[in-house]
């Protein structure tokens, strides 16, 4: 073979073999994507320890089936209560039709985007966290609402590895660690959905009564008002998974995790509330903002001239509906159509439920794309001397060009 041209046969062409000039990034990015893939096994490692001292307290380290098996008989045949006796018997008969659907054959799906989701989303939210807390000396009333946030979307991307784990075949989480992520997920989602609908009636308010005294003073409780989102979403959600979680359903439980039918929507008044409350009152409310929002600007006299680009900002707007939309219709259709067929749910009605919780999970990296990097007054915060003193190896490359100036938008 000839090695005329080849490096490993000849030493002499690798003395005079000059180094790439891009070696320094290529490894810096190598050693970058390495430390995600470790730190993401790391989780999991982790996610079997956890799994297994809760399965442990919880007393289900050994027997688990069996146990199940004799709950259930007891569930259905030693009733305590006779609306307790028709509730349990239309759970059982649910989680029974939905027991026969098979495990989804696309679980690579799960896992690519539950993957994509959690590394994508961690970093975009991580980044906006340490731009509002460092790089920020003032705090405005959007500011609170973004950084409120960006928290609730960081929590949603943590609970992720757990389903990557499920997902990946891993079917022994102990359901105590199951409906605990369940809990934090539920709370973390409509806390986005009530903060965006927050942000989205700030913003209106502040364009369309600029010069309302009472205006000003209500948007300075920014602070309070997500103190109350927090406890809404917190005490909304909690009896849906503790309280309205009868004895009798809790023991008929199959052990599927996040693959199995979701309890609550057979409740009524959980449903109801969810529809109203979590979704439709938030929903309404946008679009009522978008709409005035829009009205406004385009009737305004600065709109007129080049002083604002209205088109721009009617884009942003339209962009954060559709978002909305996009992430939590299907998963409140879904849930709405649950409800109807509660009774006998199709295994097809049960995959499109779970792909429509992936998909409202993608919210964590749309909320940082729409809201924070595509604003001008936070891509100022992120220009390039913060971006040298958040990653001091680019400093010898960003050194010299344009280090203050600002990205316009």
């Amino acid at each position: 073979m000839n090695n005329s041209g080849n490096y490993l046969g000849d030493s002499e062409l690798w003395k005079t073999c000059k180094e790439p000039e891009d070696v320094v990034q290529f490894n810096i990015g190598l050693f970058a994507t390495l430390l995600v893939a470790a730190s993401l096994e790391l989780v999991l490692c982790g996610i079997q320890m956890v799994n297994g001292l809760f399965g442990c307290i919880c007393g289900t380290c050994g027997g688990k089936e069996e146990l199940y098996l004799e709950l259930k008989t007891i569930a259905i045949k030693i009733p305590t209560h006779k609306h307790q006796t028709e509730t349990t018997k239309k759970v059982a008969m649910t989680i029974n039709t939905t027991h026969n659907c098979t495990e989804p054959q696309s679980n690579w799906i799960f896992v690519g985007v539950y993957s994509m989701v959690f590394m994508v989303g961690l970093i975009l939210n991580l980044t906006a966290l340490v731009v509002f807390f460092c790089y920020t000396k003032s705090w405005s009333h959007t500011t609170v609402y973004m950084i409120n946030l960006a928290i609730a979307d960081l929590l949603l991307v943590l609970t992720l590895p757990l389903r990557i784990y499920y997902h990946l075949g891993m079917h022994g989480l102990s359901q105590v660690l199951c409906e605990g992520v369940g809990l934090v997920l539920l709370v973390n989602m409509y806390g986005s959905i009530f903060l965006l609908t927050c942000m989205c009636f700030d913003r209106c308010v502040a364009v369309c009564f600029p010069m309302s005294c009472r205006v000003r003073e209500g948007r300075k409780k920014a602070p309070l008002v997500c103190l109350g989102v927090w406890g809404l979403t917190i005490g909304a959600s909690l009896p849906i998974y503790i309280s309205k979680r009868s004895k009798a359903s809790k023991e008929i439980q199959v052990d599927r995790c996040f693959g199995s039918f979701p309890v609550y929507a057979t409740q009524t008044t959980a449903v109801a509330s969810t529809l109203t409350v979590g979704f439709g009152i938030p929903l309404v409310v946008m679009l009522v903002c978008s709409w005035a929002l829009i009205h406004a600007i385009t009737r305004s006299a600065v709109a007129q001239t080049d002083l604002i680009n209205s088109g721009k900002i009617q884009r942003m707007i339209a962009t954060s509906l559709v978002i909305f939309l996009a992430c939590f219709l299907p998963y409140h259709g879904t849930l709405a159509l649950l409800y109807v067929h509660r009774e006998a749910v199709p295994c097809s009605l049960l995959s499109v439920y779970h792909y429509s919780l992936m998909v409202a999970c993608l919210n964590a990296i749309l909320d940082p794309l729409a809201y924070y990097f595509t604003t001008e007054t936070f891509r100022r915060k992120v220009d390039m001397d913060a971006m040298t003193r958040m990653f001091p190896l680019n400093s010898q490359n960003s050194e010299g060009n344009n280090s203050r100036a600002p990205v316009n938008t």
